[in-house]
């Protein structure tokens, strides 16, 4: 048995997994504005919940640079006093067993690989819509991450006045429309023309994003997960649109743009890395 972890800004998150399956899970309010310490010590105690003889290893998920030699994280997203934490010291010190720590994006796309919509795929990417904008990579089966783990950071590429982050995440809603990504879903259920006006001009932005992604990667599959993913259906034709102005047509032809259908991949993407700590 190992345990996966996906520790967040707003809740951290953890599953106990066994042969791929979750079989009991955990989640807490992080901490976000405490102490380093103070952090540490609601992470262990979730980790704590969990733990039994069975279990081999841990995996960790944090949204953050994670230096893939020393597996220590540095300023991780919406936890400020985590400047400098070697994560991996730290939880092999306290419960003895081999840890692994990866980006949390990494571990959605090696969730997506391994037991999700990925599987029949050599070469993906799994990007995470949400608060903002993540990716991982998967390349001739493995997981790559880069020297720090930080090649998925397609969000940050520069695009219009700003980022694809800034229009492609759920703060397009509020920064330029006044309303929440849930806001906007609830509305275009109803047959709100302006709500459904307002996910066509996200699609347009989300397919210049796959188009980027297109140009790196060149994937067979890119695998859409994050809240944003359940809205599917309101932006997927203005994102298809934009694709097709890809230069290449054979390209375009042959990648599949899938949806995630496991609630909790990234926990069991998190688990899988523990597979590595123990070698």
């Amino acid at each position: 048995m190992k345990i996966g972890v996906d520790l967040g800004g707003t809740n951290m998150r953890a599953g106990l997994v066994k042969d791929g399956v979750i079989v009991h899970k955990e989640i807490v309010p992080c901490p976000s504005r405490a102490t380093e310490r103070e952090v540490l010590l609601c992470l262990e105690r979730l980790i704590g919940c969990l733990m039994c003889p069975e279990v081999e290893g841990i995996g960790v998920g944090a949204p953050s640079v994670v230096d893939a030699e020393e597996e220590i994280v540095y300023n991780v997203a919406n936890i400020p006093s985590w400047k400098e934490v070697p994560l991996k010291r730290i939880l092999e010190k306290r419960f003895s067993v081999p840890v692994c720590i990866n980006n949390d994006s990494n571990c959605f796309a090696l969730g997506e690989k391994q037991f999700g919509a990925g599987r029949d795929y050599r070469n993906m990417v799994g990007v995470t819509i949400g608060t903002g904008i993540g990716a991982g990579i998967i390349i001739d089966d493995k997981l790559y991450g880069g020297r720090n783990t930080g090649a998925g950071e397609i969000g940050s590429l520069f695009y219009l006045e700003h980022d694809f982050e800034h229009y492609c995440s759920s703060g397009f809603f509020v920064r330029y429309h006044g309303l929440t990504g849930k806001e906007a879903a609830v509305k275009a259920l109803s047959g709100d023309t302006q709500a459904l006006k307002i996910w066509k001009e996200f699609g347009s932005h989300l397919g210049e994003l796959m188009k980027a992604v297109l140009f790196t990667y060149d994937p067979e599959a890119i695998i859409i997960g994050g809240g944003i993913a359940s809205a599917f259906a309101f932006y997927e034709q203005s994102m298809n649109e934009a694709i097709l102005g890809f230069p290449y047509t054979e390209t375009v032809k042959k990648v599949k743009i899938l949806v995630s259908g496991i609630e909790d991949v990234a926990l069991l993407g998190a688990s899988a890395l523990a597979r590595k700590a123990m070698k």
